[in-house]
């Protein structure tokens, strides 16, 4: 498919409570320079996807009381391109709104979605793992994950036990599992079956309607109510009415 029905979604609404003192309410870790590189976590995250995405298709979806650091981060930034969500919901919603809005605008896209607050060092690598993910999600109806090679026991992340291979690269999963504690941590390690959860989430936009519709109705069901509002000047409005509504859900 043609790159320009690439699209990448940045979730930048946390909080960042496990960096509590140091990441605030007011500024969370997506925010700061933790590396005293000069660059901030967000602002490595649309870094690192501007190679992969036309830079007018990289959407944030944040919080309204972030809007002026997005801003002043980000300037290259338009502000059609930053989703401000009036209340916070958890992912499921913030990831609904952002398909609704991407297939409006553009019915073949396809979607990277990614937290605003990673740390990726092999980008060649990272690199790679995204174009093979948006050619297979182009041609497939699938809903799409990266998983990471755990080094430690860690239960601080969720775990992807793999499942049958689809192609050398790409597998099916066969379980998640959400932070274990320390004892199944290391079992996991030890069987070599388990990735850790990054996070990342890779297909079409009708592929994950179509998949939250089936899973999540009654999320999908406010969303549906303004159908025709996204992509025009009337989405702000819906969203500021509707989405407080929505089930707070991860799923």
């Amino acid at each position: 498919m043609n790159a320009s029905h690439r699209y990448c979604v940045i979730m930048c609404g946390g909080i960042g409570s496990r960096f509590w003192p140091y990441s605030r309410t007011d500024k969370p870790k997506q925010f700061i320079d933790f590396l005293g590189t000069g660059r901030t976590l967000l602002q490595m995250s649309y870094d690192r996807i501007l190679p992969l995405v036309p830079a007018e298709n990289i959407l944030i979806v944040t919080n309204a009381a972030y809007r002026d650091l997005i801003k002043e981060q980000l300037p290259d930034l338009n502000d059609d391109q930053i989703l401000l969500e009036p209340d916070r919901r958890n992912t499921a919603p913030c990831i609904a709104w952002a398909a609704y809005h991407i297939a409006a605008r553009d019915p073949e896209a396809s979607m990277i979605v990614t937290p605003s607050d990673h740390l990726i060092t092999r980008e060649a690598i990272f690199d790679r793992c995204v174009n093979q993910g948006f050619e297979f999600v182009e041609s497939n109806d699938a809903l799409l994950t990266l998983g990471i090679n755990p080094t430690r026991p860690e239960t601080g992340y969720g775990y992807i036990q793999i499942g049958p291979k689809v192609t050398d690269d790409i597998n099916k999963v066969k379980t998640f599992t959400e932070k274990p504690d320390q004892e199944i941590a290391q079992v996991f390690v030890d069987s070599g079956e388990f990735l850790w959860n990054a996070g990342i989430f890779m297909w079409r936009a009708s592929v994950i309607k179509e998949a939250l519709r089936r899973f999540v109705p009654d999320l999908t069901d406010e969303f549906d109510k303004g159908a025709e509002c996204f992509a025009t000047p009337a989405e702000s409005e819906f969203i500021n009415s509707r989405f407080p509504a929505c089930p707070s859900t991860s799923q």
